[in-house]
């Protein structure tokens, strides 16, 4: 498979993952509400929570304001990938990643006016959050250790091999 290829099945992946769960959690869950022990009750949760902003709640009602963000991440990130295909398999799975994040939730901004969240670590009161955000996080990561990993091969001195000599292996 081509690289580039990686990019485009992932972005799609997530993409329906992402609204295959959105889409169960809605229809099953009432807002606000939990589904009582899924999966561990006090620790993390299922709930549906819906956001009309940009992460966290910030700018609360003008999220659809940032979808030229969204679709330039997304076109960014399919840029990279194909004008970049000899880039490491993880390059492109984090572009597709991104991508799937930003047209996720920007799908939900459009089609819904609002993003749906479901994901609740109660223990430490995390705000509530979805597949395309944890797509969003998990690229960002893979991009950054990517980077140091690449920041650190460039950083580190060659070994130097000495040209063999016209004796060597020889013997005098």
């Amino acid at each position: 498979m081509k690289r580039p290829y990686i990019f485009v099945t992932i972005t799609l992946l997530m993409l329906v993952v992402d609204q295959a769960v959105k889409a169960w959690v809605r229809g099953a869950i009432p807002q606000h509400g939990s589904i009582r022990g899924l999966p561990f009750p006090g620790i993390f949760e299922i709930t549906l929570q819906y956001n009309e902003g940009i992460a966290f709640g910030f700018l609360d009602g003008k999220g659809l304001f940032l979808s030229p963000v969204a679709i330039a991440i997304a076109c960014g990130a399919g840029w990279y990938s194909f004008k970049h295909p000899n880039d490491s398999i993880l390059s492109h799975l984090s572009m597709g990643l991104l991508a799937s994040g930003a047209l996720g939730n920007l799908y939900d901004r459009v089609v819904n006016g609002r993003v749906t969240d479901m994901f609740y670590f109660r223990a430490i009161r995390f705000p509530v959050f979805n597949v395309a955000d944890s797509c969003i996080t998990v690229a960002t990561i893979l991009l950054i250790a990517t980077w140091f990993g690449e920041t650190a091969k460039q950083g580190k001195p060659q070994a130097a091999i000495a040209p063999e000599s016209p004796n060597a292996g020889t013997d005098l």
